[in-house]
């Protein structure tokens, strides 16, 4: 009888769970929808800045913090786009791991990491671990805004333009999951500043990355090791006065655009995590059923077993 009780005890207790995954599942893919139009509607201006950076950065005399790297500082930013909430099955530990990995080759490379962590989930873990954290942002990471986009390169962008003796870093780089599609969301390593040319050759939909996953760029046609000619451009007033008003930019809508392809892939990532958690609980529920009817069984046949084998004791006696 006991073993019947925590049989239906269990039961219960996951049915529960199924109801909740249920639900989580039903709010993920009622989000979907409007996370992936989001993020795509925000490409087609994210691309033009980058087309408009790329041709500046061809430029190779041009002498900008935008496109020109400072070897004598070591420091790097690295700013991790984590989730808020749980429930997203890898996805915030998919981050973590890569961002680990980037930090170990970064520190390998004699380099001095500053890390940036946006997510409640991401702060959380370094905050248990020590570790030390530049800065850090919380809230909506399944819906970005443009505002939240603003503090975090404004912050970044202090960062790289203060000087090295300021505590300034050289480079920039950025660990965020890039939407795919609704099965499919890749952990990417972009290498935001210093600007440097992507091949010619490279997709359309290959944008989204200015370098690989250890910041090695390729060099476009028309650059340096290219055979094809760079197109010219006047700068007015000045170079200096033009890219300082598209660097702002520039860091904001590249920023932007991995916040709400991360809010994509954290949505569907949970949406995901949560079908799979509800067919394991309804599942677990048909074996604890089964196991539950055994057991009902088992009881029923002893205690058959017992009354027939009392009746045949009687009937010895008797006779």
């Amino acid at each position: 009888m006991g073993s019947q009780l925590a049989f239906k005890s269990r039961i219960a207790s996951t049915g529960s769970l199924e109801k909740i995954f249920n639900a989580q599942e039903m709010i993920a893919s009622s989000h979907i929808a409007k996370a992936r139009k989001v993020a795509l509607d925000a490409k087609p201006y994210t691309d033009a800045i980058f087309d408009a950076v790329q041709a500046l950065a061809a430029h190779t005399h041009i002498k900008h913090p935008i496109v020109q790297k400072r070897e004598d500082n070591p420091r790097v930013a690295v700013l991790a786009l984590t989730s808020d909430r749980g429930m997203a099955g890898a996805f915030t530990s998919s981050i973590i791991r890569e961002t680990e990995a980037l930090l170990s080759n970064l520190d390998g490379q004699g380099k001095k990491p500053e890390l940036f962590v946006y997510g409640r989930r991401g702060v959380t873990y370094y905050k248990y671990r020590n570790r030390e954290i530049a800065n850090t942002w919380e809230g909506d990471s399944d819906q970005p805004g443009v505002e939240i986009a603003e503090r975090i390169s404004d912050e970044l962008m202090k960062a790289y333009m203060a000087p090295a003796d300021e505590g300034g870093v050289s480079e920039l780089y950025v660990v965020f999951t890039e939407f795919v599609n609704m099965v499919v969301q890749k952990v990417r390593v972009l290498r935001m500043l210093p600007v440097e040319l992507i091949a010619a050759s490279d997709s359309p939909d290959d944008k989204s990355l200015l370098s690989d996953e250890h910041g090695d760029a390729q060099k476009a046609e028309g650059g340096e090791d290219g055979k094809g000619a760079s197109p010219l451009y006047s700068f007015e007033p000045s170079v200096d006065e033009v890219l300082d008003a598209i660097l702002p930019k520039y860091i904001q809508s590249r920023i932007h655009e991995c916040l709400l392809t991360s809010a994509a892939s954290e949505t569907a990532s949970r949406q995901n995590a949560m079908h799979t958690a509800t067919d394991n609980a309804r599942n677990l529920i048909d074996d604890l059923t089964r196991q539950l009817n055994q057991s009902r069984q088992a009881s029923i046949t002893q205690e058959l077993t017992e009354i027939i084998g009392s009746a045949d004791a009687l009937n010895t006696e008797e006779e």
